[in-house]
C-alpha cells in the first residue's frame, strides 16, 4: 500500500538578522530610549529586501554556474518552469512599484541599505551626505515605504468641526 506524498510548504531562504543593517538599526537605540527604526519600518524594509532578493536582481560579479540551464525543447510538464519566471516577473513589479511610490530622492538609499546590504556610512558616502544624514533619510524612506506597503495605521483625518473656542458651545436661535 502507498502512503500519500506529503506536501511541504514552499521554503522560504533563510536570513541572517546580523547581516542587515535595518536589524542593527532596530536593535540601537537613541537618547530617549527609543529604537532607531521602528518595527513597522524594519518590516518594510525586510518585504523590500525580499522582493529584491527573490526577483533575482543583484548584480553578479562572476558567473553562477548553479542556474539550471533552459531547454528548448518542449519535453517538460506543461508550465514547469513558468511559475519560477512569473514569481520573479511579480517580484519585479512589487519593488518597481515601491521605489516608485518611494520617490527618486528616496529610492537610493533603500536600495543602498536594505537591498544591497551596505551601511548608513557606506550610503552616506556614495549620496555625499553630511555624517548622521543617513539615518533621518533612511528614516524617512521607510516611512514611506510603510505606507506603501500599507503597513503604518492610517492617519486620523481630523476636519476642523467649527471655528469657535475649546468652551464654545453655540445657542439656538429662538
Amino acid at each position: 500500500m502507498r502512503s500519500k506524498a506529503r506536501s511541504r510548504p514552499a521554503a522560504s531562504p533563510r536570513l541572517n538578522p546580523d547581516e542587515s543593517p535595518l536589524a542593527w538599526l532596530a536593535r540601537r537605540r537613541d537618547k530617549n530610549g527609543e529604537p532607531l527604526i521602528s518595527p513597522v519600518q524594519l518590516l518594510a524594509g525586510e518585504k523590500l529586501r525580499s522582493d529584491f532578493t527573490f526577483a533575482n536582481m543583484t548584480p553578479r560579479v562572476t558567473t553562477n554556474y548553479s542556474d539550471t540551464p533552459v531547454s528548448s525543447s518542449r519535453r517538460s510538464a506543461p508550465g514547469a518552469g513558468v511559475d519560477l519566471s512569473d514569481g520573479m516577473v511579480a517580484a519585479t513589479e512589487r519593488v518597481r512599484r515601491a521605489l516608485v511610490a518611494v520617490g527618486p530622492e528616496l529610492s537610493g538609499v533603500l536600495i543602498d541599505v536594505c537591498c544591497h546590504l551596505k551601511g548608513l556610512e557606506q550610503a552616506e558616502r556614495k549620496a555625499s551626505w553630511p555624517q548622521r544624514a543617513g539615518k533621518v533619510v533612511l528614516q524617512l524612506a521607510l516611512t514611506r515605504l510603510a505606507r506603501h506597503y500599507r503597513l503604518e495605521p492610517p492617519r486620523e483625518n481630523r476636519m476642523i468641526g467649527h471655528w469657535g473656542a475649546d468652551g464654545y458651545r453655540p445657542e439656538p436661535e429662538p
